[in-house]
């Protein structure tokens, strides 16, 4: 199955994101051994940088680094879905500016919920930075829950136990992008982060 084979955004109503720049994933997978999913910002401006495009694009550097940080031998954002684990983003556009308004993380969190509702055995939900957090929140939300995350500082809420569709989720900060090579401090509570993931699903 391809995820990008039933997911459609039908009007692209969000002003503050390009639209060309549509992306969802479009690997090959099967979704019943799908046992984390992580959740980053939102597609690249570029389209060669996101994490299934061919090559060695900027996503899966930043990703497949981020989980060696954390002790896991893969090389490649397949070695990734064959541990189990499935990378999307919350919102399914590139972004213009800097930030996303919140009307946009709420109208994707629609297709994020649909795409999550085709891993039934996900245990872990990676929350890769606010943009993420916000949009599961809302998920939650119009199913008439409480928030999934408190409202805080990343750094203060980080291994908090949280839950969503009977697992657990965990927020964290963003890992793809070129930023992720800056932020020292992030990149090791990301690695701890995944670390502690790997571990609730068995892949340590």
């Amino acid at each position: 199955m391809k995820t990008s084979d039933v997911l459609i955004c039908q009007d692209f109503p969000c002003p503050d994101v390009r639209h060309e720049c549509y992306l969802v994933p479009n690997a090959e997978l099967q979704p019943e051994r799908i046992s984390a999913v992580m959740i980053s910002e939102a597609a690249p401006p570029d389209p060669d940088d996101y994490y299934y495009a061919a090559g060695d694009p900027l996503f899966q550097q930043t990703t497949v680094q981020a989980f060696k940080d954390a002790g896991a031998e893969v090389s490649s954002i397949q070695d990734l879905l064959d541990m189990g684990v499935y990378l999307t983003t919350a919102v399914k556009c590139g972004k213009i500016g800097y930030g996303l308004k919140a009307g946009t993380i709420k109208e994707c969190s629609k297709i994020l919920e649909q795409e999550l509702a085709l891993f039934s055995q996900a245990q872990i939900f990676l929350l890769m930075g606010d943009v993420a957090i916000k949009a599961i929140n809302y998920i939650a939300k119009r199913a008439g829950e409480d928030r999934v995350i408190p409202a805080g500082s990343t750094y203060r809420i980080r291994g908090g136990s949280y839950h969503f569709r009977g697992g657990r989720a965990l927020p964290s900060y963003l890992q793809a992008g070129p930023s992720f090579f800056i932020e020292k401090s992030k990149r090791r509570m990301i690695a701890e982060d995944i670390a502690a993931a790997l571990e609730l699903i068995g892949a340590r």
